[in-house]
C-alpha cells in the first residue's frame, strides 16, 4: 500500500531521493551556464568557456539519466494533462478572473501549470543542448579537435541565435520557477524537494487522491 492510500501514514512521498538530487544538479548546472554564459557579455572577464561547456556536458547527461527513468521505470500518466485536470484548470482560472476563486480545488501529485511548465523546460534545454553540442565542435576538448567548418558560415549564425535564446528563455523560466516556488502556498512543495515528503495534512488539503498517480 503506497503512502496515498494509507491514510494512517503521518507523511507522504513526494519526491525519491534519484528525483532531488536530479533537480538540484540540474538546479547548479543551469545556474553555471547561465552565468558563464551571460556575465561575459555583461563585461565581466573570466575563463568561461571551459566551466560553460562542461557544464553543458553534466546537464546532457543528468537529462538522458532523467529521460531514461521515466520511460523505463516511471509512469509517464504523472505528466501528461489529462482532460479532467485541463477542465478543472479552466474552471478555476475562469472563476479567478471573476473574482470566484475556489481555494479548496485539489490537484494530482502536479498541478496543470507545473506539467506545462515542464514540458516548456523540458522543449528548451532540449534547444540548448542541441545547439550547444555543435557549437562546441569549434573549441578544442580533452577529447576532440577543434573543427569550425563542420557546418556553414549561415548554419552557425543560426546556431548561435537559438542558443542564445534558449539561454534567455532559460532566465526567464528560472525567475518564474523561484518565484511560485517561495509563494507560501507553495512552500510545502519546495520543501518536499528537499526532505522528500509532504504531511498527510499538506497532502488532503491540497490533492486529489484519485489524480494522484505514481
Amino acid at each position: 500500500m503506497s503512502d496515498v492510500q494509507d491514510s494512517s501514514a503521518a507523511q507522504v512521498l513526494r519526491h525519491r531521493l534519484a528525483e532531488r538530487l536530479f533537480h538540484w544538479l540540474m538546479a547548479v548546472c543551469m545556474l553555471v551556464l547561465l552565468l558563464t554564459g551571460f556575465l561575459p557579455v555583461l563585461g565581466v572577464n573570466f575563463a568561461w568557456v571551459d566551466p560553460h561547456w562542461i557544464a553543458g556536458v553534466i546537464l546532457t547527461v543528468l537529462v538522458l539519466f532523467h529521460v531514461v527513468r521515466a520511460l523505463f521505470f516511471l509512469s509517464l500518466s504523472n505528466i501528461w494533462i489529462r482532460w479532467r485536470e485541463f477542465t478543472g484548470s479552466v474552471s478555476a482560472v475562469t472563476a479567478e478572473a471573476l473574482g470566484k476563486s475556489n481555494r479548496n480545488r485539489k490537484i494530482g501529485k502536479y498541478s496543470v501549470g507545473q506539467k506545462g511548465f515542464h514540458h516548456a523546460v523540458a522543449l528548451v534545454v532540449l534547444l540548448a543542448i542541441v545547439t550547444g553540442l555543435v557549437m562546441m565542435v569549434g573549441i578544442d576538448g580533452p577529447f576532440w579537435e577543434r573543427n569550425p567548418f563542420i557546418i556553414s558560415e549561415s548554419s552557425r549564425g543560426l546556431v548561435f541565435v537559438l542558443h542564445g535564446f534558449a539561454g534567455l528563455i532559460s532566465i526567464t523560466m528560472v525567475m518564474v520557477h523561484v518565484y511560485f516556488a517561495m509563494r507560501p502556498e507553495k512552500m510545502y512543495m519546495t520543501r518536499s524537494m528537499i526532505r522528500g515528503w509532504i504531511s498527510r495534512e499538506e497532502f488532503e488539503q491540497n490533492h486529489d487522491p484519485e489524480l494522484w498517480q505514481e
